[in-house]
């Protein structure tokens, strides 16, 4: 599979998300009444009423603003404003800390400390920020809930407590996206604490989360950071491609050769073990040893499968691995465009079965599976403009 067909790949995957999803989302999706986002659509394009999370509001941010980056011609900086007033009307108070649910009329569900809500918090306002070509006032609040992050829930070892007093298990998952969140400031602003946090998390993934026996990432840990035994000794592909792509990331702008050797064999353990040969599409969970649990197949992980392999392509010296790189990545955007056969356009499945098929034709769609998407898909068109570039420089 040549380079070409990648690009067509991304032509494809950047006409649906142009012409159908974001559309969908700005319109059906987009909760007018009470300035905020609906959560989920039904499998006829119906919004459900869903209590409304932080988390959810930063990713649609995220979505419209790397759409506009993307070239997108519909009101990509207005729904970022409009996801931003919504922020800051619920869940981001002038002074302290997230507030991570709030009902669909804004009333307060949850106030306390949620590190995943937090990190998407920190990502949205990065997209923004980005967007706006540098806000001061945004830039300035993220460093505070950094800051109050820091201050108040630190891990005395590395990484955060999940709440203050503790609770357990600790989790990779949330840690995964500060690391997202804080790379994304990193290319934005000169502020120390921004490689503090990434260094943070990349040398606590490298010494604890990761499996010395088969190099995978694990998911839960004790209070000592410890993996756990069964039953949550649980090995998700997706989060092996996602770490891959974070982790090269890292690696690449410390020069920590470590950190790049750990993320090839995330990707290794993840296009290996973590594919089904017979669907081509990377499968939920696996056991500690990288045997399957969970066959099934979920829209998440091709899209970070995707980020993986493009990664790979756009980093990799040799023309090899390269190749190969491109072809896996073509692959896996075949493979996310099947779950885009839905009957309501710019929607999508969020499981298909062993089959191939959708697991359950009654399922919601997920708003939060548009952060995916767009941050794929982003990450294809960012890496392919690059090497457009290159290849008009050659010749």
């Amino acid at each position: 599979m040549s380079f070409a067909a990648l690009r067509l790949e991304y032509d494809l995957l950047r006409d649906w998300l142009f012409v159908d999803a974001l559309p969908l989302w700005a319109g059906t999706g987009t909760d007018r009444e009470t300035g905020g986002f609906f959560e989920k659509l039904t499998e006829k394009g119906v919004p459900l009423d869903d209590p409304r999370r932080a988390r959810v509001t930063a990713r649609q941010i995220f979505s419209f603003a790397t759409a506009d980056r993307l070239g997108w011609q519909g009101d990509g900086a207005g729904m970022v404003e409009y996801g931003l007033a919504n922020l800051f009307r619920h869940h981001l108070p002038p002074q302290g800390i997230v507030v991570p649910t709030v009902s669909a009329d804004g009333q307060v569900l949850r106030r306390d400390f949620d590190l995943y809500d937090h990190a998407f918090v920190l990502f949205g306002l990065a997209a923004a920020t980005e967007m706006r070509g540098g806000d001061a006032a945004l830039a300035a609040r993220a460093a505070d809930l950094r800051d109050a992050m820091v201050a108040g829930w630190s891990h005395p070892q590395a990484g955060f407590e999940e709440s203050q007093p503790r609770s357990l298990p600790l989790k990779a998952n949330p840690h995964m996206h500060i690391f997202e969140a804080a790379l994304a400031w990193e290319e934005l602003s000169d502020d120390p604490g921004w490689a503090a946090l990434s260094d943070n998390i990349a040398e606590l993934c490298l010494e604890r989360f990761l499996d010395p026996n088969t190099g995978a990432l694990k998911e839960y840990f004790d209070g000592e950071w410890n993996a756990l035994p069964m039953p949550q000794d649980v090995v998700e592909p997706g989060h092996q491609f996602e770490w891959a792509w974070l982790l090269r990331r890292w690696g690449a702008s410390r020069r920590r050769p470590d950190a790049l050797s750990a993320a090839a064999r995330l990707a290794e353990i993840g296009e290996g073990r973590g594919v089904d040969p017979a669907q081509d599409l990377a499968v939920n969970e696996l056991n500690a040893d990288l045997t399957l649990r969970d066959g099934l197949f979920r829209l998440w992980p091709q899209t970070e499968r995707l980020k993986a392999h493009v990664s790979t392509f756009a980093t990799a010296t040799d023309s090899a691995i390269k190749a190969q790189a491109a072809e896996f990545a073509a692959r896996s955007a075949k493979g996310l465009r099947r779950y885009f056969e839905h009957p309501v356009p710019g929607s999508w499945w969020e499981h298909l079965g062993l089959d191939g098929r959708p697991h359950d034709m009654t399922e919601p769609t997920r708003a939060s599976s548009l952060y995916h998407i767009t941050c794929a898909i982003g990450e294809l068109g960012r890496h392919l403009d690059a090497l457009h570039a290159i290849e008009s420089v050659d010749a």
